[in-house]
């Protein structure tokens, strides 16, 4: 390995060829790794060592000071194979060990531990500095505890010695008590006014900091409990709910459902069947019940039979600790209500018509924006739907991977170990692919390779948290992208809401003034002759006048003229008027023409658009 590092920071002009044969010059004599022998001369630094090793060898690199390590992990290896090999354990999922190495191609490593261990060894690569530091951090703190634990005792006992030779500790043989006088305590009781029951008034309340394995694992198979939670995971998907809220309070124990976007009020459960209902779902989910401390992801999948049909359900559950407990937030992912259809998802025909015109082009990028739970990713996997064909080469990274598609290969995001949207892309281009979804992109290098991806050929779809679409290209230079990139690489920019449709079976007509119609965006001549619904409440939508949703969508097809404005830097209020100008459909006027439509409510859509 040595020879071949020093070709290669050679090769890649980090180092000089004279400053190679004195690092090696310098290893004859010391020994050590060439690496770490660079670094101690000052040549290189660790960082730009990890960061060669880990594009050579394709093995992800990770920063060790951001790690927060499990006790249980870390006991898994000695200390001495640590130091050995220069490792140090960083998580253990299932049959695999993920494996912190200076050297990610010490094979003898690898197989000593699996042979230990019996897990298989997945490498990732930090600096040899970072990894003895952690050893260091991690192996010695239990030592050191232990250590301080024993200075402690001592220091008690030589109290309690000289306590007891002055003559003021007494035994009392009634109740065997120990009693210390109030002068070697530092304060005379007498200084303190007690009630004749102050004993009856003061209680000590304890934390639970115990956690008894075995009665948690057997309470939650009791079957009280695991018909809560059967008869919650069914009702959930028969009310078509999204998600399923399980919040613990001091007093208190209670859930929600998530319907069309709401938040419903459930039932409220006894206070003693908290913990067992949540470790019944953490064990459904293959979560740790014992870990009550961190947060943690999972996925449950179960199939029933509901009104004869067999139905396969996927929750993806996440737990949080809060102040009272453990809080669960189940999202329910219904394979039967992914709308692949996009005539059915509610562009305006002009809206769609763009949107597929650029999803069908071979090169460029699709921005779809939007905040959490405005459809995004429906949108997302329509378009891919429609383009998947045996001849067409699509690849997803995404976190989390929300629905499985035939034909598509779907990359899952492991930021732990350095798995993330950059590093998917990077490795992407590598697989010849001809059309790309990035989950999202969150910073300046996922940016820079979706663009660099969208100019040499490749179809990017992409997600951003912004607004508008015209204020998609601020944010894009505010990151860090030269306006002249933007301009060139993005095909389209597509923002979007979800709103809740009017009730078919209750719906009624409203009286609104016309005022009212005009002030949110109608013409007097259109608002004259418009005839607004809204639910009376039903049955069939709880009471709540909404059944379903609906989606708002606003399609920025970047042309010539947008292209001129952004490579100017144009603000994005410049944008939005030449690109309205143009013909784009604004978020309020996709909301005016589901009022319009009799679809949804002026409410709904005043909460989720503005003029």
């Amino acid at each position: 390995m040595s020879a071949k590092l020093g070709e290669i920071l050679v090769r890649e002009n980090l180092i000089t060829s004279q400053q190679l044969r004195e690092a090696l010059d310098y290893q004859r004599t010391n020994g050590g790794r060439l690496g770490s022998n660079l670094i101690k001369l000052g040549i290189i630094s660790d960082e730009v060592i990890t960061s060669v090793l880990s594009r050579q060898y394709g093995v992800p690199s990770i920063n060790l000071e951001l790690f927060e390590i499990e006790e249980a992990t870390v006991k898994l290896i000695s200390q001495e194979v640590a130091m050995k090999y220069t490792v140090l354990p960083i998580s253990k999922v299932g049959a695999t060990l993920t494996m912190a190495m200076a050297d990610p191609t010490n094979v003898f490593a690898m197989d000593d531990i699996k042979f230990m261990t019996g897990l298989n060894v997945e490498p990732v690569i930090a600096s040899e500095a970072s990894i003895q530091s952690a050893i260091g951090e991690y192996y010695g703190s239990s030592k050191e505890m232990d250590v301080a634990g024993a200075n402690i005792q001592n220091e008690f006992d030589e109290i309690s010695a000289k306590l007891a030779r002055n003559g003021n500790v007494v035994v009392n043989e009634v109740d065997n008590k120990q009693k210390i006088s109030d002068s070697d305590l530092g304060v005379s009781l007498d200084e303190f006014e007690f009630g004749a029951n102050a004993s009856e008034e003061l209680e000590v309340v304890e934390e639970n900091d115990e956690i008894d394995l075995a009665e948690l694992a057997k309470a939650s198979e009791d079957a009280p409990v695991v018909r809560l939670v059967n008869v919650l995971l069914v009702d959930s998907l028969r009310r078509g709910a999204s998600d399923i809220h399980i919040e613990p309070y001091e007093k208190d124990f209670r859930i929600r459902f998530r319907i069309d976007g709401i938040l419903y009020d459930v039932m409220h459960p006894p206070m003693k069947m908290r913990d067992a209902l949540i470790s019944r779902l953490k064990i459904m989910s293959k979560l740790d019940i014992s870990e009550k401390r961190l947060p943690q992801d999972g996925r449950i999948k179960i199939k029933v039979k509901i009104d004869n049909r067999s139905r396969e359900l996927d929750f993806r559950v996440s737990t949080l600790p809060t102040l009272f407990g453990e809080k669960v937030v189940l999202r329910l992912l219904d394979k039967e209500k992914l709308m692949l259809d996009m005539t059915k998802l509610g562009f305006e025909p002009e809206s769609l018509e763009k949107f597929q015109r650029n999803i069908a082009k071979p090169y460029g990028m699709v921005l779809v924006t939007g905040p959490t739970g405005s459809g995004k990713t429906n949108t997302l996997y329509s378009a891919l739907q429609s383009l998947n064909t045996p001849e067409t080469n699509i690849m997803t990274a995404e976190d989390p991977v929300e629905f499985n598609l035939e034909g598509i290969n779907q990359v899952q995001m492991k930021e732990q170990i350095g798995l993330n949207f950059a590093a998917a892309l990077r490795s992407f281009l590598r697989q010849d692919p001809n059309i790309v979804l990035v989950g999202e992109i969150r910073d300046f290098e996922t940016a820079e390779i979706a663009i660099k991806a969208a100019l040499t050929g490749h179809l990017v779809l992409s997600t951003l948290h912004t607004n508008d679409a015209p204020s998609t290209v601020n944010r894009m230079v505010n990151m860090g992208i030269e306006p002249f990139l933007v301009a060139t690489s993005v095909n389209i920019i597509q923002a979007q809401r979800l709103i809740r449709r009017v009730c078919s079976e209750c719906k009624e007509k409203q009286d609104v003034p016309l005022e009212g119609l005009v002030e949110i965006g109608f013409t007097e001549e259109v608002a004259e002759e418009l005839e607004i619904y809204k639910g009376q409440g039903c049955d069939r939508c709880n009471g709540t006048g909404y059944k379903g949703r609906v989606g708002l969508f606003e399609v920025m097809e970047i042309n010539d003229e947008l292209r001129e404005l952004i490579i100017i830097g144009a603000s994005s209020i410049e944008i939005r008027k030449k690109a309205i100008e143009l013909g784009m459909v604004t978020l309020r006027e996709s909301g005016l023409c589901k009022i319009r439509q009799g679809i949804t409510t002026i409410e709904e859509v005043v909460k989720e658009t503005v003029i």
